[in-house]
């Protein structure tokens, strides 16, 4: 007995598949796919949480000295001329930022492997590259997801049955964070 589903596809091609759906169903918080597929990334998405849940906490808070470029009243920078030169002004501003400890860390490295990196595009701008933001998934693994799971166990997830596909009659499933 195999210890994991085939899936019908060659190595490469299931790893490729499971880490865009345990990547979209943890950014999305659910997905709709096929039962078997679902019962696949069930197991990845329970030890990503359960990972994140035991590291959230371990991290230490450091203030440190940071350059800012100073704006006007726009939000356009500010720049002044030196020797014929325009040249930005930059302010130094105490900011707290989050240090992670060396097993969050590794924990963070860990998700990374398993995540593809997400990019959200504005819905007015769509197609243009301006505006678009990279989401840090596991810094919302830490802070946002792993929060609400601290007194659980374990089962994360929810698969709820929602018929056959018109197709080829496979079930459909929706998973979701519990």
């Amino acid at each position: 007995m195999a210890k994991y589903r085939k899936l019908g596809k060659t190595s490469s091609q299931r790893k490729a598949l499971m880490r865009n759906q345990v990547t979209q169903l943890l950014y999305h918080g659910r997905i709709i796919t096929t039962e078997a597929r679902a019962k696949e990334i069930r197991k990845w998405t329970e030890k990503l949480i359960a990972l994140a849940v035991r590291e959230k906490d371990n991290y230490e808070e450091v203030t440190v000295k940071a350059k800012v470029a100073r704006k006007d009243a726009d939000g356009k920078r500010v720049k002044e001329v030196i020797d014929g030169k325009r040249v930005t002004v930059y302010d130094e501003v105490d900011k707290t930022i989050k240090k992670d400890l060396p097993s969050r860390l590794h924990a963070r490295r860990q998700m990374l492997q398993i995540l593809y990196p997400v990019t959200e595009v504005p819905k007015e701008l769509a197609g243009r590259k301006r505006n678009t933001k990279k989401v840090d998934l596991p810094a919302k693994l830490f802070d946002e997801i792993a929060p609400k799971y601290v007194d659980r166990k374990g089962g994360f997830t929810r698969i709820i049955k929602i018929g056959e596909r018109k197709g080829d009659g496979a079930m459909e499933v929706v998973i979701e964070l519990v």
